[in-house]
């Protein structure tokens, strides 16, 4: 693994990393000391940057006695490349996957479009309960933790980012979980859409044929890395963060942007389907 600039699997392999290391009780010095590495090496490894090779991995990890499925895990990420990263998952959750959570996490922007639901960080916990029941992709033993993890993602919304997102006119209409669910979630969206650091913008189904019909996705910010395009399906994530990739999503958002309604027309589309639920 070559030295490189931090990717999504760079970085998902370095969280793991850096957590077997944490798990020691050693400071990151005196690791380095005990393996015979220079300390900006295994700086570098946590960063996700590489910069060792695969035995040197297999070494750190024998020596924090990292667990053998999490050890097989990372080893497999090491050897990860490419243009994007998919994540496959037994239970068919996507949302539950560690990688979206740390992504979500480091994001300073998010900007989210949504066709057929409200986007999963703007769901209140009883729509979050219908559609994960209705999925047919969870257990019914796994149903209460998938909720509670989709849930609790919703604690990123603060201050310190911004969000933007894109919500097309006719996932408002749906009414999941019944009319009192409908009712209290499209009142969150109005209670959200006042905070200064949420943009909520609605396209409406006058707007018609456009460039988001191409499919659901998210795009997340950082700070100190290139920016991420994530997609889900049923059973497998995507993570892309290759410039030509990461292009074409924005071009999909500047078209978003040109046919999507302002902040105080949107709040009134939602409000007026509230109404009439009254």
């Amino acid at each position: 693994m070559p030295k490189r600039s931090s990717s999504v699997v760079g970085r998902e392999f370095g969280n793991g990393v850096r957590a077997a290391v944490e798990s020691t009780g050693l400071i990151q010095r005196r690791l380095a000391e005990l393996l015979g590495w220079q300390e900006a090496k295994l700086s570098d490894m946590l960063a996700g940057k590489g910069g060792v090779n695969e035995l040197e991995v297999a070494t750190l990890l024998a020596y924090c006695r990292t667990p053998l499925e999490e050890r097989e895990r990372l080893q497999a990420l090491f050897r990860e490349s490419g243009s994007f990263y998919a994540q496959f998952t037994d239970d068919g959750v996507p949302d539950q996957v560690r990688t979206l959570i740390n992504q979500e996490q480091e994001a300073i922007e998010i900007i989210d479009w949504s066709m057929i639901l409200v986007p999963g960080l703007l769901q209140i916990f009883e729509y979050i309960q219908a559609v994960t029941a209705k999925a047919q992709t969870v257990s019914e033993e796994n149903i209460p933790k998938t909720v509670a993890a989709r849930a609790a993602r919703a604690e990123i919304l603060e201050y310190s980012r911004s969000f933007t997102f894109y919500i097309h006119e006719q996932a408002l209409w749906l009414p999941v979980g019944g009319t009192e669910v409908w009712r209290e979630q499209l009142a969150h969206l109005l209670r959200l859409s006042v905070r200064k650091y949420i943009s909520i913008r609605i396209v409406p189904r006058s707007a018609g044929m456009h460039a988001g019909t191409s499919g659901d996705f998210r795009l997340m910010k950082f700070s100190k890395y290139p920016p991420v395009v994530y997609i889900e399906s049923v059973r497998c994530c995507l993570f892309f963060d290759d410039k030509e990739t990461v292009d074409t999503y924005e071009n999909i958002l500047k078209d978003l942007a040109g046919v999507a309604l302002d902040e105080e027309e949107s709040r009134a589309v939602i409000n007026s389907i509230l109404e009439g639920l009254q």
